[in-house]
């Protein structure tokens, strides 16, 4: 961390503090009482919650800010994973005996469609002395802070990621109250002093590019989550978006882009997403794919070097050469990142009924 841009910064929001007390204390109550009301939801009460106790959960949270019907993404959750399992996981992240870190990989591991956003905003409500709340307005403090290892995409937010920058919050603090400022008192306060007086900074600098895990389980954290970022871009563009779907014979894909067009039928997107395994697998499973007449489109996603490699295998298929469509996932992770921010600017104005 640069100690000496942190004390710039401590210096500002003190004195801001003296100029805007009021809103402050406002702002950081309500802060409170929504991790108080969070905070109800104990173990067995995660282990009984009916369908009504998940949206209470979720809808209050800033991650699901992008989502106007939260009602509808909510049931997406649902439907993915069952209650059951959101149950068993969600009282595993917040209080099973293993280490932090091991229960966020299980839970990353089982749970589709939950990322670091909504995990780190309940578990930083729940131990706000001990647990980070990281979203991109977290990043973009941390980056301009020059906190050592700040990843640029979730992908890299694994269990002992999500630790490290933990403990680096809690290093903040430490040394804010060392140097005489008390106004952080935790973590939730070190996000409202991130939200208001660093991340707004114009001269962010964005952090060096995290190399994209080889290991078996980090792969499979990347793989899942553009994959679940695919789906969330399909539903903000109106499609009808699903993962790990059979879409002919032999071809079960990532992710689903469908829609419906009156009475002629549907249009459907297909989604691979590759992180490792086989490119002879991933061109096949395509190829198959488009036996399904209702395919419009077969995308290929992965990092650069490995969407060339793609792209040399299927020159010498004639009949597929000119039909995949290739994306990088580094687009992916920016296209998702803007449509969340564009949409949650939209849904301040709270168009959508909340009981829509």
């Amino acid at each position: 961390m640069n100690e000496k841009k942190f004390l710039s910064y401590l210096e500002k929001y003190h004195l801001w503090l003296k100029d805007h007390k009021d809103k402050a204390v406002d702002e950081l109550a309500e802060r409170e009482a929504h991790a108080k009301e969070m905070r109800k939801f104990n173990q067995e009460k995660l282990l009984k919650m009916t369908e009504e106790d998940f949206y209470n959960l979720l809808s209050p949270l800033w991650a699901m800010g992008m989502w106007g019907n939260k009602h509808y993404k909510i049931n997406t959750i649902i439907e993915d994973n069952s209650l059951e399992l959101l149950r068993v996981q969600f009282a595993n992240l917040l209080y099973g005996k293993e280490t932090l870190a091991k229960r966020w990989d299980e839970f990353r591991k089982k749970i589709k469609g939950i990322g670091p956003g909504i995990m780190s905003e309940i578990l930083n409500k729940a131990y706000p002395d001990q647990c980070i709340l990281w979203n991109s307005k977290t990043k973009n403090g941390f980056t301009i802070l020059e906190v050592p290892n700040t990843p640029r995409y979730d992908s890299a937010m694994d269990g002992n990621m999500y630790f490290h920058l933990s403990e680096c919050g809690k290093k903040m603090l430490d040394f804010a109250k060392a140097k005489g400022y008390n106004d952080l008192e935790n973590l939730i306060a070190l996000d409202y002093f991130i939200w208001q007086e660093v991340q707004k900074d114009t001269e962010v600098i964005e952090p060096k590019d995290v190399e994209v895990p080889k290991g078996k389980k980090e792969s499979g954290f990347v793989h899942n989550d553009i994959r679940d970022k695919i789906k969330d871009i399909g539903e903000c563009l109106g499609f009808k978006a699903t993962t790990e779907v059979t879409v002919a014979n032999g071809a079960r894909v990532d992710a689903v882009w469908e829609v419906s067009i009156g009475n002629m039928g549907r249009i459907i997107y297909v989604f691979e997403v590759q992180t490792s395994g086989s490119i002879d697998s991933l061109i096949l499973n395509l190829m198959k794919a488009k036996n399904n007449k209702a395919v419009q489109g077969i995308v290929a996603v992965s990092d650069t070097e490995q969407l060339e490699k793609i792209r040399k295998e299927v020159e010498a298929l004639p009949n597929v050469n000119t039909d995949i469509k290739y994306w990088d996932y580094t687009e992916v992770l920016e296209v998702h990142e803007a449509l969340q921010k564009a949409n949650e600017s939209i849904n301040k104005l709270g168009l959508v009924p909340v009981s829509i």
